[in-house]
């Protein structure tokens, strides 16, 4: 069975190229270019590991993501944070499983994810 990845990503070229490449990859995937009703959206898809978009490592920024980690139905799902900001590797300390620097390399994105897959097995 494909496992599943959910993607919210604000731009909507790196989107679509996160979406082609987890696809050729062999992922199930939904994307999404905003996190409105990403409860509801994690609650139908079920998915594996989430890949997300944080602009700002403060507290509005991680806001979701510890919402996610803190949830009950979804402390479970590794959360990996893709993020431009210089200090991004705060939001690990909060809430993160994993940090993907923009630009990213495509096989280091695959690497990571496959390796929080494992590790959430």
């Amino acid at each position: 069975m494909k496992k599943r990845v959910l993607v919210v990503e604000n731009n909507k070229d790196i989107l679509e190229l996160i979406s082609l490449v987890l696809d050729e990859a062999g992922y199930d995937i939904h994307a999404f270019t905003n996190d409105k009703d990403i409860f509801d959206l994690i609650k139908t898809f079920q998915p594996d590991a989430i890949l997300l978009d944080i602009i700002q490592p403060t507290l509005q920024g991680t806001e979701l993501c510890r919402q996610i980690k803190e949830a009950e139905g979804t402390s479970h799902i590794p959360v990996i944070v893709l993020s431009t900001h210089p200090q991004i590797q705060k939001v690990k300390e909060v809430c993160a499983d994993e940090i993907v620097e923009k630009p990213f390399d495509i096989d280091g994105l695959l690497e990571i994810l496959s390796e929080q897959l494992k590790n959430a097995s």
